[in-house]
């Protein structure tokens, strides 16, 4: 119930502020509906205000008041838009009653389910419930709007016939896909680690038949992928086999116009297919019969805004509560998703050895001990000789059928890095203290650097430390590997593929394509080898994940080359022989079980659940203090305050605050926690306090 304001319409109906329990309002009285009070969720994201508000429902909008549609409210001094979610007739306070201002739409956008799932994620992720929502349905759009009003029964798309999955080998598979049967016992909740992408193996293909398995069967099925990239080759095969109008798009890249649309023809069930990025979670599907997440471990489906949720623990959440099947399918395999399989959350589809091994490539890593005696300056090469001959070999078809080679780099642009020539510290703007770099191959001919963080040009350097004018490559990107090739390999076509300007498919003729990792391009048909280069640059980073990273873009790479049958190879340069012994024998399940098995020793996450607290070092150190945590702890369990910049003075800037919890009492730690922050944000005196619960970066 909002606040009794001065200039606030005057209530028709209130109790003393003393009455206590809940009173009924009589249903003849002042004429108004039978369930004359209307619960409503603020569209506010003031911690505070999250929860449920009562409004007197007027009796010219009893029709259209209804559950699920967006409203407008007087919410103090101020109109607000809100969603109605409840119509009842019991009072729960005494507090006096503001009428609905008016009723936005008459289509009801928000599913029962669907807001209990958002309440659900709230709760896990100790965030607003309004938060969740500004996922949960699109943006309006009222012409939109009125083309469903207008025509609002239409049939469902009929799906197309579709092969057997059973023509991949994988029974357990079936069994997933298999939505005729009646859903007893457990509900089929499975992981799956592809070892390649191409041919009767391609990812894309391979949900397009669980797809149109999942349709044919009358049942609704949902495809979250992270990219825009992978969205356009799932669509694309889907609407050759079923045309555009057999499968919804939900992706906030294809305008607000489209996408509400298809999201209406899902709401109304015109559609049973839908595909898009990590909103498409949420879709109101009806009958939903299963849920895919495609390459869980890419960042790009953690919600950057609050509340900060993964799209793969809501898509769990949801088909627990739905009763329907759930797929995490990757040719990688992330710790979060071991742990929900060892852990019996997740059941592992195990693919043969015998069938891994005939689809993937032969891997050859040069720093193992044989290839390491025979090119002892490999080492120190970019391009050692075993990686160049098998370009060679791959470009000019020497005992293989010929085709073209992709190389796998950790960089964009041309030189990305500077160092002093002398001393190796970090080539450093004078101005803003900034990373200098050669932005381009013109800009390198003329000794030009360039601040990458305010764009100044510097032609005359000199190291802050040792004073030395002479500049190095710390770091080559896409450019400049490219131009570096092109030299090696004359006559040979060479494209290159980045965030800036990235390729989607090559044809299969012979050409280098070099590309960062995860703007690799897909080959017709394969590619004959791949050159994995900068693994250890790469794997120097900084961070608890950069491992499981590095070995995911490395796998997703190597399942683009075509099997060792037909002469596919990869050549890794790398030294770490973990991450390396992983690759070589196409076996990421192993890696991430031994890198669980680090964190549960370490109790880091995902072994165990974070929170990360960020804000002034006064406001969180209050926030600390006021959280009672309802288990004990033999020490502190907080790790900080800590600032979030060693550059800025003591007591300035953001500080941030780590907070590790074992599962078993996550629920409480995370009610404690957001009830904290509703406490902190109410006081208002306080800086604002920001909350991430299993931040994918925290470390």
């Amino acid at each position: 119930m909002p606040p009794s304001e001065s200039d606030a319409p005057v209530a028709l109906f209130s109790l003393p502020a003393s009455a206590q329990g809940v009173a009924a309002l009589p249903e003849t009285a002042h004429g108004w509906p039978p369930l004359p009070l209307a619960a409503v969720i603020i569209d506010s994201a003031v911690p505070h205000l999250d929860r449920r508000f009562d409004y007197l429902v007027p009796p010219d909008l009893d029709v259209a008041a209804q559950p699920g549609v967006r409203v407008k409210v007087r919410f103090g001094h101020q109109m607000m838009t809100g969603w109605l979610v409840e119509r009842h007739e019991r009072i729960t306070t005494g507090t006096k009653f503001v009428p609905l201002k008016t009723v936005v739409s008459t289509l009801p956008v928000l599913d029962p389910d669907v807001l209990a799932l958002a309440e659900r994620t709230a709760q896990r992720y100790a965030g607003n419930v309004a938060d969740v929502l500004r996922n949960v349905v699109p943006p309006r759009v009222a012409r939109v709007e009125k083309e469903f009003v207008d025509d609002a029964a239409r049939a469902p798309e009929t799906p197309a016939p579709v092969r057997s999955v059973s023509d991949y080998g994988l029974s357990d598979l079936d069994r997933l896909v298999d939505v005729t049967q009646e859903l007893a016992g457990t509900v089929s909740r499975c992981a799956l680690a592809l070892p390649s992408a191409h041919g009767d193996w391609d990812a894309m293909g391979l949900l397009a038949d669980v797809a149109q398995q999942t349709a044919a069967a009358e049942r609704g099925v949902i495809i979250i992928v992270p990219d825009v990239r992978a969205l356009e080759r799932l669509s694309g095969l889907l609407e050759s086999r079923l045309g555009r109008g057999g499968f919804a798009r939900l992706s906030a890249s294809d305008g607000p116009t489209p996408r509400y649309r298809d999201f209406l023809r899902v709401k109304t069930g015109q559609r049973r297919i839908v595909i898009g990025t990590r909103a498409a979670v949420w879709a109101p599907v009806h009958d939903l019969g299963l849920l895919v997440v495609w390459d869980d471990a890419d960042t790009l489906h953690s919600e950057p805004r609050a509340p900060y949720h993964h799209a793969r623990e809501v898509a769990l959440m949801r088909a627990e509560a739905q009763a329907c099947r759930a797929l995490v399918v990757d040719t990688s395999r992330s710790v979060e998703t071991q742990r929900l399989v060892e852990s019996g959350h997740l059941h592992e589809i195990e693919v043969p050895r015998t069938v891994r091994h005939a689809v993937s490539p032969r891997v050859i890593a040069t720093a193992d001990s044989f290839n390491a005696a025979r090119d002892p300056l490999a080492s120190r090469a970019r391009l050692p000789h075993l990686a160049w001959s098998a370009a060679r070999s791959a470009l000019e078809g020497k005992n293989v059928p010929a085709g073209p080679v992709l190389v796998q780099v950790g960089r964009s642009g041309f030189i990305p890095g500077l160092l002093c020539e002398s001393c190796r510290n970090p080539a450093r703007c004078r101005t803003c203290a900034g990373p200098l770099t050669y932005p381009n191959q013109l800009a390198a001919h003329r000794g030009e650097a360039s601040c990458r963080w305010c764009g100044r040009h510097d032609r005359q350097f000199r190291c802050s430390e040792c004073g030395s004018p002479r500049l190095r490559a710390g770091a080559r990107g896409v450019d400049r590997t490219a131009e570096e090739l092109g030299r090696a390999f004359p006559q040979v076509p060479v494209l290159s593929s980045s965030a800036d300007h990235m390729l989607t498919t090559v044809d299969a003729e012979p050409a280098l394509v070099v590309a960062t990792t995860g703007a690799e391009p897909v080959a017709d048909g394969g590619y004959a080898s791949a050159l994995l280069l900068d693994g250890d640059s790469q794997l120097q980073r900084e961070g608890l994940r950069v491992p499981e990273t590095v070995l995911g873009h490395w796998m997703r790479a190597a399942t683009l080359v075509r099997p060792a049958s037909q002469g596919g190879t990869v050549v890794v340069t790398a030294a770490r022989e973990d991450v390396v012994g992983a690759l070589v024998r196409m076996n990421p399940v192993s890696f991430a079980s031994r890198e669980l098995a680090e964190r549960v020793h370490l109790q880091l996450p995902p072994a165990v659940r974070s929170a990360e607290i960020l804000g002034p070092r006064p406001a969180l150190q209050r926030f600390i203090d006021a959280v009672q945590l309802p288990y004990h702890a033999a020490h502190s369990p907080w790790i900080g305050p800590t600032p979030l910049s060693e550059d800025e003075p003591h007591g300035t800037g953001d500080y941030r605050a780590l907070l590790f919890f074992p599962y078993k009492v996550a629920a409480e730690v995370t009610a404690v926690l957001r009830s904290a922050r509703a406490a902190s944000s109410a006081r208002r005196t306080d800086g604002a306090v920001r909350l991430r619960i299993d931040p994918v970066d925290i470390l």
